[in-house]
């Protein structure tokens, strides 16, 4: 089973949410054409439904319990911002022509840690493009991106965002996530990412008001 919203093909879309505590979720088509559909949940929490007439970029929200109105928690693209409607990606859209990398070994790794946000006077993936020839002169052969998930605002360190399947808007989202990739490794350079699961940022934040994703069973503090 595979949270989100999964596009399949031809205008075809299947959304699921774990919401276990919930009592009625309704999907929320905000774009192209605004409409409500009923998710059905099954034994274990995981509210799903199959949309028709569902396009890339539609956007949309999760109603919960006919109130609160709320961005999916496993969103891939948050064109907005944190606190806006997610958006639906076709992941097969996009033309790979790196099939000929066959990535870095590990040995012959020199890794660049580059921030996106203040890499460029622009601060997204696209002007990292131009620069990648500079970075094979100096020897690089992997580039490490600090966190892209989404987080708060246009520029961050990225060790507090809350959407951790959603590449960052204000760096060009998953779309130019792929086209800095794909550009890389057509100059043989890997590309790895610096990523944080271990907590999240306040802002934006609404995972708990669909259900227990938190827990006070692992404390990290020092005592």
């Amino acid at each position: 089973m595979k949270i989100g919203a999964n596009y399949i093909s031809d205008g075809k879309c299947e959304f699921i949410v774990w919401a276990p505590f919930a009592q009625d979720i309704n999907l929320k088509i905000i774009s192209p054409i605004p409409r409500f559909i009923k998710m059905d949940r099954d034994n274990l929490g995981y509210w799903k439904a199959v949309v028709e007439n569902i396009s890339p970029k539609t956007t949309y929200l999760y109603r919960i319990d006919g109130s609160n109105e709320r961005p999916d928690p496993a969103s891939a693209y948050q064109p907005e911002g944190v606190h806006g409607p997610s958006a639906v990606i076709d992941h097969k859209s996009f033309t790979w022509d790196d099939h000929s990398f066959s990535g870095t070994g590990l040995p012959e790794m020199v890794i660049y840690e580059l921030h996106v946000g203040t890499f460029t006077k622009s601060g997204n993936f696209n002007q990292i493009i131009p620069r990648l020839r500079e970075l094979v002169n100096l020897g690089i052969t992997t580039l490490e991106l600090m966190p892209v998930a989404q987080f708060p605002g246009t520029r961050n360190w990225g060790y507090d965002g809350v959407f951790p399947f959603a590449v960052q808007n204000s760096y060009g989202g998953c779309e130019g996530l792929k086209e800095l990739v794909n550009e890389a490794h057509a100059h043989g350079i890997s590309v790895i990412l610096d990523v944080v699961y271990n907590h999240l940022g306040p802002e934006g934040n609404y995972f708990s008001d669909y259900g227990p994703y938190f827990t006070d069973k692992y404390n990290t503090k020092t005592p």
